[in-house]
């Protein structure tokens, strides 16, 4: 309850100082394990980093003692916990919870196993927040080590869409500057020793220049995969130049660099789809997006729900009931409820077409 006053009080540097005292004082004053737990936990729910961190360092030295014992205790910090922690830095640019987090997960660890998937991709958002993107490339890099070369991997796992979009955003934050800052920094470590070579890196710097419209800095990232770096461009490359092409209405250029992955062999995803579908419905073009939609479900993709709502949104806009029947049929046979607030759009559409 005292700490839930606390918390909740004006200003929480007093107490933070009079529960957790200085580091000299540390040594003859050390809340018990489950209590530094239990602060931790409050102090994350409220995003104070501040009394998070001198909890962390309390845990840290409760797993110091014993492994020191005779015989040793061995405690662990739970993993849920650390990631709470990176978010709760993250919002609140506190780049010492982050490293005494990631420090005392380690610890807990004790080399037996890697952290989990979504443990690295915390740690990279809250980097990247933080503005560190040489240490967010960094972590990436053990990241792909840890998991990259794992067969049960999801496919979305490094893509620059999903999970690492958080990356790209701060590749993208400055403009071209960080942009080709950031692609400067992964051609050198391309040439380093050993080397460094990472084509989800390079997603997020073309997925970055799409984000800004620069189509040629796009196209030029995509090429030195193959050319400078000596990698081969996977799929979420090609769904970055993709999406590079759509922002600035290339739908013919963007349909050519599909049928030229479909001819390598590269097998598209639910992403490339949409992504083609939205170049269509860009141009007014509902028909060819629903041709798009039907080459999906043949390939044994399934449109999202959002897709099919832009498609239909186009469809009432161009007045094309046809193409709108289509969209309620893949509604249904996806068991996907549109709502009328199109249907009511296309009657308006309808009826001030008749009185004009």
């Amino acid at each position: 309850m005292l700490i839930r006053f606390c918390l909740s009080s004006i200003t929480l540097r007093p107490f933070c100082f009079y529960f957790f005292p200085t580091t000299e004082q540390n040594k003859s004053l050390c809340p018990p394990w489950n209590l530094c737990n239990y602060i931790v936990n409050v102090a994350l729910q409220a995003d104070h980093s501040e009394l998070a961190f001198f909890a962390l360092e309390f845990l840290a030295q409760w797993i110091a003692r014993g492994e020191n014992a005779r015989p040793p205790v061995l405690l662990s910090v739970d993993e849920g916990l650390v990631v709470s922690a990176f978010g709760t830095a993250g919002r609140t640019y506190n780049s010492s919870l982050l490293d005494a987090a990631w420090s005392i997960l380690r610890r807990s660890l004790r080399q037996k196993r890697v952290p989990n998937p979504e443990t690295y991709l915390s740690k990279i958002y809250s980097q990247a927040s933080l503005g560190q993107l040489q240490r967010a490339f960094s972590t990436l890099s053990e990241f792909e080590n840890a998991y990259g070369n794992s067969g049960e991997v999801e496919e979305e796992l490094f893509s620059p869409f999903t999970s690492l979009y958080p990356l790209v955003v701060a590749c993208c934050k400055n403009g071209f500057s960080t942009l080709d800052s950031v692609y400067v920094q992964l051609e050198n470590l391309s040439n380093a020793d050993p080397p460094y070579k990472s084509v989800a890196a390079l997603n997020c710097v073309i997925l970055g220049c799409a984000n800004i419209w620069d189509l040629d800095r796009a196209y030029e990232t995509f090429e030195a995969i193959g050319g400078k770096l000596g990698m081969a461009p996977d799929i979420h490359s090609y769904n970055a130049l993709i999406c590079a092409f759509g922002k600035l209405k290339k739908t013919s250029e963007a349909s050519k660099v599909f049928e030229h992955l479909v001819s390598l062999g590269v097998k598209p995803n639910a992403t490339t789809f949409a992504l083609l579908v939205d170049v269509h419905l860009i141009n007014r073009d509902q028909k060819v997006a629903l041709s798009v939609i039907d080459d999906m479900v043949k390939a044994g993709l399934s449109p999202s729900k959002e897709t099919l709502k832009k498609v239909r949104r186009r469809c009432s806009r161009e007045m094309d009931f046809d193409s709108d029947k289509k969209v309620q049929s893949l509604a249904r046979q996806f068991k996907y409820r549109m709502g009328g607030k199109f249907r009511r759009e296309m009657l308006y559409n309808l009826e001030y077409s008749t009185e004009y």
